[in-house]
């Protein structure tokens, strides 16, 4: 439960250094599949009709990209920098599809470190099962800033 509870942030930018790594596996499973167009409301065939999808140059079914871009976010706001943090700009290129029930490796690795505009970059490289690159990217990301508190509820709210 998310509401009540104080949440401890990341790293602030004075913490990270570059050329530090985070690597992490996602299965993709017919779960987060069915929660993810359930929550949007998307009926893309090409997501989840294996007849249609088998027709395609993909040849079956595919996981949307928004969904990869929302692992890739949750990355960040979980690990590096972490709970506080927020990206506002991505640049990412998905070169191959990612199929159901795949397994995906994501390397994220610091490039940039600027405290001028409290600011880090984030190379982001994901591979399939067969090590072949099916997304790469940089995230600008602004770390999560320290605050002082006004009193002890500040952080208290959702």
């Amino acid at each position: 439960m998310l509401l009540g509870k104080k949440r401890k942030l990341g790293r602030g930018i004075e913490e990270i250094k570059v050329g530090e790594k985070l690597t992490l596996t996602e299965k993709i499973e017919d779960k987060d599949l069915l929660l993810y167009l359930g929550l949007t409301d998307d009926a893309n065939p090409l997501y989840i009709q294996h007849d249609y999808a088998t027709q395609t140059l993909y040849g079956k079914p595919i996981v949307p990209t928004i969904m990869l871009t929302g692992i890739i976010s949750s990355a960040i706001s979980k690990y590096l920098p972490g709970p506080g943090s927020h990206i506002v700009s991505q640049h990412l290129e998905f070169s191959r599809p990612v199929y159901h029930y795949a397994s995906i490796q994501f390397l994220f690795e610091v490039k940039e470190v600027n405290t001028m505009k409290h600011t880090v970059d984030i190379y982001v490289l994901a591979t399939n099962e067969s090590d072949e690159p099916v997304i790469s990217g940089v995230l600008t990301v602004h770390p999560p800033q320290k605050i002082k508190t006004l009193n002890e509820n500040v952080l208290d709210n959702f």
